[in-house]
Parts: C-alpha cells; structure tokens; sequence
C-alpha cells in the first residue's frame, strides 16, 4: 500500500513539474515569433539582342559571375560587314553633303539679279536638304550597326550564379532565345510566410535574426544571420505547399520578405531558413514607458 502511495506522489510529482517546465518555457518563448522560409531564388535568363551563330560560351554551371563580365560569344563578321559598309556610307553621304551645301552658297547670290534663275535656285536649296538628310540617316544607320556588333557579345548584368548553360557553341539562336539561366547573389532576402493573428505584431524595418539549418563546425551552433523586415504583403493567400507554418497550411497567411545584412558564402539560393522576430522590440519598450509616464 506504501509502496502505491509512494508511486502515486512520484507521478502526481512528476506531472507537476512538467506542467511547470511547460508554462515557463511558452511564457519565454511568447515574446518570440518563429517563421520558417526560403532563401529567394531570382532567375535571370540571358540571351543575345540579335540572332546568330553561337561561337564561344565562357561559363559552365556553377561558375560565378561578375557584373559586367563577358560570357559569350557570337560569330561577329556579318555584323561586322555591315558596320563597315555603314561607314562607308557615312562617308559618302558627308560628300555629297559637302558638295550640296557648297553648291548652294555658290549660286544663291545669283539669284538676286536672276544670274541665276530662281527654279535652280531652288532645286540647289532642295539638293542641299536632302544632302543633309540622307547624311543624317546614314549616320544614325551606323550607330544602330554597331549597336548591333556590341550586341553580339553577351555580358553579365548582375553577380550571380550560372544554374544552366542552355545552348553550346555551334548552335544557332534567335534574338531573346536563352543562352544561360542565372541565379542573382545580392541581395539576399527570405520569402516567408505570417499567420493573420500574428500579422499586427511586425512591422517595417523590424530586425530579425534567421538561422539555417546548417552547423558551424567553428561554433556548434546553427549559422544566424541578421536582417530586417522589408517587405509585408497586403493580401492574404493560402500558405503554399512547399512552405512549412506554425499553424495548419490551409489557413490564410500574408507574405513577407526578409533582408539579410551580412551575408556569406554559405547562404544558398533555396535553402530553408528559419526566422525569429524579437516581439518585445526597444522601439515598443520605449513606447510602453511613455504611456506609462
């Protein structure tokens, strides 16, 4: 009988201290709002402006790449064919040009004692005009020509990542077919997901820390990161499916963005990421004093 008391106090204990434990651990964790996301993945498809023979590709997948750095090439000398022959044009067009306007200034003081008559005045006026203009298109026919020679280099227009290298050299593309599709490295922000009861507790520029799930072999701690919330949804949508929640996945949820400051090498496009949002902010201490006072 003892012996059942005894057991009895054990687990009448035992209950109570879990129910203990268990209310202390929420009351710390209840200024505390933990959100689960992923690191954004941006995908920039890079193609060449004009169509042509694909002669050099600089990058495979996985390579880095810099803003501004060359990464393809496509066979020039048609293109460089055609610039030519608008130089040449240009200059032809400025002699023609040259010789009407000197035509003109010649024979038009002519034409106030009728020297000259009037009518060729005119088809000189005439002459000169369409001098001016024919030099004018061939000269903006040249620019667009060597826009096109520089187009058929492609570079970089952002740091990033080249996730697939489409095409290989040889291949023949059209202008906009895709060449490489690329992943943007900066910034680096978290797509996640609040839930509505909790959607009036953040806030603009509220800084957060996220943590990957990942260990630091250095610390023996999850790898945290610092950053703030910049971008909060005002329409409200069911949690997709590929997103983790605190709460059922069929409830409305608005979407968030999260910016991280110091980023690293070890952050990944895609990778899942969890957030903490510090409920109890110095901003809303500061406010609870005032209204105190």
């Amino acid at each position: 009988m003892k012996k059942k008391i005894i057991a009895l106090v054990l687990i009448i204990l035992i209950a109570g201290l879990c129910i203990f434990f268990y209310k202390a651990n929420k009351k710390d964790t209840s200024n505390e709002l933990t959100l689960f996301g992923n690191i954004e993945i941006r995908q920039v498809d890079l193609s060449f402006q004009v169509s042509g023979l694909v002669s050099k590709l600089l990058k495979e997948e996985g390579d880095t790449v810099k803003k501004g750095e060359l990464i393809a090439v496509m066979d020039e000398s048609d293109y460089d064919a055609n610039f030519k022959k608008a130089e040449a044009e240009v200059d032809r067009t400025l002699a023609t040009q040259k010789d009407a306007t000197d035509k003109y200034n010649r024979y038009a003081p002519l034409g106030v004692d009728d020297t000259v008559s009037k009518q060729e005045i005119e088809s000189l006026y005439n002459a000169q005009n369409k001098a001016n203009a024919d030099y004018k298109a061939a000269v903006a026919n040249k620019d667009y020509l060597s826009n096109q020679l520089k187009y058929t280099k492609l570079y970089a227009p952002e740091d990033g990542i080249i996730m697939v290298r489409v095409v290989e050299p040889g291949s023949n593309v059209q202008k906009g077919q895709p060449v490489y599709t690329m992943a943007k490295t900066n910034p680096v922000w978290v797509r996640a997901y609040v839930n509505e009861k909790d959607l009036g507790n953040i806030k603009y520029g509220q800084e957060v820390n996220v943590y990957t799930d990942t260990v630091n072999p250095q610390t023996g701690k999850k790898r945290e990161y610092k950053g703030q919330i910049g971008y909060i949804s005002p329409v409200a949508e069911f949690t997709p499916k590929t997103v983790q929640s605190t709460d059922t996945r069929t409830d409305l949820v608005y979407r968030i963005r999260v910016y991280i400051y110091d980023i690293d090498e070890y952050l990944r496009q895609g990778m899942p990421v969890t957030i903490k949002v510090n409920l109890i902010s110095k901003d809303n201490q500061e406010n609870n004093a005032d209204g105190n006072n």
